[in-house]
């Protein structure tokens, strides 16, 4: 297939050494649109950069400055004159994809107007919810959201990570029409399984025969990683014996520990912290008999979808925007946002072992795309809007 070769702007105000769901999107996406195009990766400066990083594309860092009381920076304002400003230029861009509204993402936007080519714009998140983390006040929130939901109203095409996400484009005051394209993993199913399961169960300590319940994520209470644990305390109230696993790091670690300790729960539960050994990763995925992930936050975690990849289905809460892309019952599950409710669907589930395998299949044929039919999907998207510009030219 021949393939226009593009210069591609992707710009975000948060990038490795940091590390979260969209900070992995970006990477994945930003590597396979690589093979075939010339790729720009523009994020914040960090004095913590590890200088062996290195992908099949350029990364621009622009200067920097810390947000308040958490792990994120974001992009100092540039003016038409800086330096910055005057690099990006000189790369002349063919199109721009913008992944946040926040200084990096308005200075895509604002690049794009400038070369007189089309800006495209991803909403990973909801921001109602991470803006009510820090101003718990509804006039500040809607405000807030006004602002940003202009960055998108003035891109030219804007994406959904999923048609719950159209939903929350429209409340946001998005006046047009998104496209939906989804996330996809790098991750590929578990060779050698039985191999690998017996490393995890050994690495911590975990009997072949035990119900394996598991988190991947940030350890942010945002995430409903204590809503999780209050269900499981329940659960063992209940006589049900089982391990879980929380992986990752995160603002709320210390505090996950306190509580695990208060509920004496040590011997059920596991923080594993944050790994980058993929096969581990997949192994535990493997091993774990039900995902938990209860975000009412996230909007399409990569998570969910590298669960389902090694057959593990997730349950969600119903309604949450991340739950979209399941069925329940059929690709995965959903539960009341109510821990009672939600410790009731991990017993129903866990005891009906031939619906959770017919589950667990469907959720790896259904779920699993790769990033290369989401490269593929975007790409095309690119070359429609670049059309589109060149026929106003």
């Amino acid at each position: 297939m021949n393939r226009k070769r593009l210069k591609i702007g992707i710009f975000m105000d948060n990038f490795y050494p940091t590390i979260d769901g969209v900070v992995l999107v970006i990477d994945n996406l930003a590597k396979m649109l690589a093979k075939f195009n010339d790729v720009t990766v523009v994020v914040p400066y960090t004095s913590s950069v590890d200088e062996d990083f290195t992908r099949p594309y350029d990364v621009i860092r622009i200067g920097s400055i810390p947000v308040p009381f958490s792990e994120y920076r974001v992009g100092k304002v540039t003016t038409k004159i800086s330096k910055d400003y005057k690099k990006l230029l000189e790369k002349e861009f063919d199109i721009i994809h913008i992944h946040s509204p926040f200084t990096i993402g308005k200075l895509g936007l604002k690049i794009a107007k400038e070369l007189n080519i089309p800006c495209i714009a991803t909403m990973h998140t909801r921001f109602d919810f991470e803006i009510r983390k820090i101003v718990n006040n509804k006039l500040v929130v809607k405000e807030v959201i006004k602002k940003l939901i202009k960055i998108y109203n003035k891109s030219d095409k804007c994406i959904a990570v999923n048609n719950a996400m159209v939903k929350v484009f429209k409340e946001y005051g998005y006046k047009y029409e998104p496209v939906v394209i989804y996330n996809g993993t790098d991750l590929l199913p578990l060779k050698e399984k039985e191999k690998n399961i017996s490393r995890v169960n050994k690495l911590y300590d975990i009997n072949k025969d035990d119900i394996v319940f598991l988190f991947v994520g940030r350890l942010t209470d945002i995430k409903n990683i204590f809503f999780i644990l209050d269900s499981l305390k329940l659960l063992k109230d209940d006589g049900i014996k089982f391990k879980m696993l929380y992986v990752g790091t995160g603002p709320d670690e210390n505090k996950l520990k306190s509580e695990i300790k208060k509920y004496d729960m040590e011997d059920s539960i596991i923080l594993t912290g944050r790994l980058t050994d993929r096969i581990l990763l997949s192994s535990i995925y493997a091993r774990a008999d039900l995902f938990l992930f209860p975000s009412l936050f996230d909007a399409s975690s990569l998570v969910q979808i590298e669960a389902a990849v090694n057959e593990t289905p997730g349950l969600f809460i119903e309604g949450s925007v991340t739950s979209d892309t399941v069925i329940n019952d059929v690709s995965g599950f959903t539960s009341k946002l109510d821990k009672i409710e939600y410790k009731n669907r991990i017993k129903e589930i866990i005891d009906d072992k031939k619906n959770l395998k017919r589950v667990s299949i469907n959720a790896r044929k259904m779920l699993g795309k790769n990033w290369k039919e989401i490269a593929d999907e975007t790409y095309n998207l690119y070359i429609s809007e670049i059309s589109k510009k060149e026929d106003l030219k």
